[in-house]
């Protein structure tokens, strides 16, 4: 194979004086507006009847729910030290700026944000979840995206055209170098060895790939719970799938069997709840578009 690409960029996108804008926070900022504007232009053609401030609302609430329930879920199942430091050292929890979110408590903290503000507006639960389900995949890419250029969360190594050299897992390649003879040879060749460039695989399927599918279906009058049934079955998929060539958080290595990782086992029940999810929206009622008045569609 050719000289693989490096990944290795500056984590800082932007320098504002002395204030340090990182790559990683500002997908967060791009992912949050984005998902407003595709929000705003679902509402405005009729996909949730609620106005303009109602829904400014939902994504202030949402958005909450991603980091609060993002970053409470990483402390409770991916921390190096376990769930000692709820007494150890709670200040942890907001030390944000080391890094650790997770999909899966963000997915909740959404979930329990759009259930509180569908009940104050009178609404059907999932018909808020089915509107908000096709915008959240551009938060997903380009969360992905940003750990990509980190080069955080690498794949495992292997020889495809496309493999790339994540110098950040100097130290793990290193270690696996040692105990065989032919990954040295490739150290030696590659200063790395060449991996899987997972984070751009779930760039694409998470993001991409989910959000084109998610858009063109809730684009025609379909039942309810069927956008949130394909959300949790292609997002459980596609995150099932991508841990197979994916290193595991080391801090928690495999869980079982040598392959089993915490992300496919919190990715187990999103694959049967999507199909739950499917299954009753063969029975369930067709949502004709809303026809909004003019102080919904202000």
């Amino acid at each position: 194979m050719s000289q693989p690409f490096v990944v290795q960029f500056n984590p800082v996108a932007l320098h504002l004086g002395p204030v340090q804008i990182h790559w990683y926070g500002l997908m967060y900022l791009l992912s949050f507006l984005g998902a407003w504007m595709l929000g705003e232009y679902r509402r405005k053609h009729g996909r949730l009847p609620v106005s303009r401030e109602a829904f400014g609302d939902l994504a202030f609430y949402a958005m909450m729910g991603v980091i609060l329930g993002g970053r409470i879920w990483y402390m409770l199942f991916y921390y190096a030290g376990g769930i000692r430091w709820i007494w150890t050292e709670p200040l942890a929890l907001f030390r944000v700026w080391d890094g650790g979110m997770s999909f899966h408590g963000g997915l909740l903290g959404v979930l329990v944000a759009g259930l509180w503000w569908s009940r104050r507006h009178a609404l059907h639960f999932f018909d808020t979840v089915d509107f908000l389900a096709p915008v959240v995949p551009v938060g997903l890419g380009l969360g992905r995206f940003g750990n990509f250029i980190n080069g955080e969360l690498w794949g495992k190594p292997g020889l495809m055209p496309w493999a790339m050299i994540f110098p950040n897992a100097h130290d793990e390649d290193a270690a696996l170098a040692a105990s065989n003879p032919g990954l040295t040879q490739l150290m030696q060749q590659y200063g790395g060895l060449p991996r899987h460039p997972s984070q751009l695989y779930e760039m694409v399927l998470e993001g991409v790939v989910m959000f084109a599918v998610l858009w063109l279906a809730s684009m025609k009058p379909r039942p309810r719970y069927l956008i949130s049934g394909l959300f949790a079955l292609m997002y459980g998929c596609f995150r099932f799938a991508v841990e197979f060539v994916r290193v595991p958080d080391a801090q928690l290595g495999y869980l079982a069997f040598g392959w089993v990782t915490m992300g496919q086992l919190q990715s187990l029940p999103l694959i049967i709840v999507g199909l739950l999810l499917i299954g009753m929206s063969r029975r369930a009622p067709t949502l004709a578009l809303a026809r909004a008045d003019s102080s919904q569609s202000a």
